[in-house]
């Protein structure tokens, strides 16, 4: 099931579902502990004429309006039947660790209605499964719920004064089902401590007249300690939760629009789809610098882990994409995790957690003939290293460049330039960036040289020469081995990959989007080269799923979350995107144009409503399927859209503002936000 929405603040990561109810809430890192998540979720009831009705039980009509101008959850849950209709606009406030949401309640009915309005909390800490403590806290009319080092404050507000009813338990364990069963006959039984696998129960009461509606406040302190959190209790009760909420949007508000982007031609679907995949993928971003794929913590129930790791391929892509948005802040911390985090050799292993330590992973030390292998995808490498290329020519920061060049961009393309094949002054095999084959994939050779392209004007930069000649020697010979090995003329395509052993070249003719894009992307050939257009051309009529959904799949038989064997694999959003990223870029006038705006309102037709972007949908029912929402896909649309921006700036379409204007430096001030 894809989550509805994200919110977050760079220490807390909340994900929503498709009923509006919180069911992963990451603290105090982004995609690290998930203290909800797997078989447990934060209810919400409402209790009216002695009917207790969950909002996930039928009879409830939700939908999910969230504006594009500000990081907020705005969910609309109706009930005919009891006549009542909840409003939620909810914040995770930037500055401080606290969820807060802002209810209205309104009464649809001719007559007053006493209205029961109740939060459940299922908490999971640190992902134990046991030996949280649950309470009520007489001093502060909340309950606390703590484990260690992680603890959750539970408040609320409306008119003046606060929790009106409580209860704390245990669910899933010694035959309890949970505590909101206690709250199906309107009373709590007020069981004032529990300890085990906890949750507790929340109670509003309400009096409301015909056509009247109540704010209800309700928010979640969370912190380290038990005084941390009547900290933040007492700056929500000193400070407002309406004030809280305001300055929420507002900065949000000016984040998302910092750049000034004229979104000329574009229609306020697109330009509301490119907003919000702002939002989504800011929200996915660590306060260390750590990018997620993904807080879908669904993915579990379907496979063996999460996606709430940060991919160095994913995480570089996101970074371009924030980086060109305005948000350089966030791309220097991200490229100050990645120095930390890159090994002595000169390479990033396949993933890892937002703390910096390993991933998990299923790339082997060992070929399958027993011969030591690196488990890596070295387009990883690459690609953080292109992408700091990027960060330079919009920020200009040649003080931070000096400071990791010993320590990263020389490291890692040293490492580049020795694992190299003699003969075929290729890089040496490695996993694919879809991680599936071991081999000299084009993407990834042509990611390595966009790479060290990058790394030899970093060092003419500083003057060393002889690194520069050395990077731009090798880029060459792998450009030349990209043409000779890996483009197959009588087919016009670049292969997918090749293995190479005791002199017998083993080609994988699969046609792969990726192939093609890379040698776009990083510089292999021009856009108008006319090998280049027919790879493209080729790759886009074996690969559009034309029958069903539309889109383009990643390669011919793609059997990852395969719905049918007519299609050539379920379309992927970051595939269609590459696709389109390519038509803008050979546009020579206006009207060029008019087969990539398809292509955005398909995107945005393709969306929830809440602008979440899945891995790849179903192409015949066209629902969104694997991890929900996935920061790539979100990261290819935006640096679609802004590469449309610039294709029509460069046309001299639009000529009032520089697209991508100079950017103060910024200067991180200690502070919790995250701005």
């Amino acid at each position: 099931m894809p989550k509805s929405l994200t919110l977050g603040n760079g220490n807390m990561l909340i994900c929503y579902d498709k009923f509006g109810q919180v069911n992963d809430l990451y603290f105090p890192q982004v995609g690290l502990e998930n203290h909800i998540g797997k078989d447990s979720l934060h209810r919400i009831g409402v209790f009216v004429d002695g009917r207790m009705s969950w909002i996930s039980d039928s009879g409830w009509h939700i939908e999910f309006t969230t504006p594009s101008n500000t990081h907020m959850a705005v969910i609309s849950a109706k009930n005919q039947n009891l006549g009542v209709t909840l409003t939620f606009n909810d914040v995770v406030y930037n500055e401080q660790n606290i969820f807060i949401r802002r209810v209205t309640v309104k009464n649809d009915l001719p007559r007053v209605l006493n209205v029961k309005l109740y939060f459940c909390q299922e908490w999971n800490i640190y992902q134990s499964g046991r030996q949280d403590t649950g309470y009520y806290d007489p001093g502060s009319n909340s309950i606390i719920h703590y484990e260690g080092r992680r603890v959750f404050l539970i408040n609320g507000r409306v008119d003046n004064h606060g929790i009106d009813d409580y209860t704390t338990g245990i669910y899933r364990m010694e035959g309890k089902d949970g505590s909101y069963i206690d709250a199906e006959d309107g009373i709590l039984s007020k069981n004032s401590i529990e300890h085990g696998l906890t949750d507790s129960v929340v109670g509003f009461h309400l009096e409301i007249s015909s056509g009247s509606e109540i704010i209800v406040h309700y928010w979640v302190g969370v912190g380290k300690t038990i005084p941390e959190v009547f900290d933040l209790n007492n700056y929500v009760l000193e400070k407002s939760p309406e004030h809280l909420f305001r300055t929420t949007k507002d900065y949000w508000s000016a984040w998302v629009d910092r750049e000034n982007f004229s979104y000329y031609g574009l229609t306020d679907d697109m330009v509301s789809m490119f907003k919000k995949s702002l939002f989504i993928m800011r929200s996915h971003v660590d306060s260390g610098g750590a990018v997620i794929a993904s807080g879908d913590s669904d993915m579990l129930q379907y496979g063996r882990d999460t996606y709430s790791y940060m991919w160095p391929r994913d995480g570089a892509f996101a970074i371009m994409a924030l980086d060109r948005a305005g948000d350089s802040y966030v791309a220097r911390k991200f490229f100050t995790f990645c120095n930390r985090v890159i090994t002595d050799d000169g390479f990033f292993m396949h993933k890892y957690r937002p703390d910096g330590s390993l991933g998990s992973s299923w790339h082997p030390w060992v070929t399958k003939s027993g011969e030591f292998q690196l488990p890596i995808q070295e387009d990883e490498t690459a690609l953080v290293l292109f992408a700091l290329w990027e960060h330079y020519n919009l920020t200009k920061d040649l003080e931070f460049i000096e400071e990791i060049y010993n320590s990263f961009i020389q490291k890692a393309a040293n490492f580049m330039v020795i694992y190299r094949d003699k003969e075929t002054r290729l890089p040496k095999r490695s996993y694919d960036l879809w991680e599936e084959k071991l081999g000299v994939s084009t993407f990834t050779c042509a990611t390595v040289y966009g790479a060290l392209q990058s790394a030899a004007f970093f060092s003419q930069l500083l003057g060393k020469h002889d690194s520069e000649k050395k990077y731009h020697d090798a880029a060459n010979e792998i450009k030349e081995g990209i043409m000779k090995y890996l483009f197959n003329s009588e087919r016009g395509t670049f292969r997918k990959l090749f293995n190479h052993d005791n002199g017998i070249f083993t080609y994988d003719e699969t046609l792969d989007i990726s192939s093609v894009y890379g040698v776009f992307r990083f510089g292999i050939l021009p856009a108008n080269d006319a090998k280049l257009k027919k790879a493209f051309g080729i790759a886009e009529e074996r690969l559009f799923c034309a029958r069903y959904s539309g889109g383009i799949a990643r390669y011919e038989g793609d059997n990852y979350y395969r719905a049918g064997h007519d299609t050539p694999g379920n379309p992927w959003f970051v595939s269609t995107l590459w696709l389109v990223q390519y038509y803008i870029a050979l546009a020579e006038d206006e009207k060029d144009f008019e087969r990539v705006k398809p292509w955005f309102d398909w995107v945005s037709k393709m969306a929830l409503p809440t602008g979440v972007l899945s891995e790849q949908i179903n192409p015949y029912t066209r629902e969104q399927i694997s991890a929900a929402p996935l920061t790539w896909s979100h990261s290819e649309y935006v640096l679609a859209v802004i590469a449309y921006m610039e294709k029509l700036e460069q046309l001299g379409v639009i000529t009032s503002k520089s697209l991508i204007m100079e950017r103060n430096k910024e200067v991180d001030n200690g502070e919790t936000h995250i701005g």
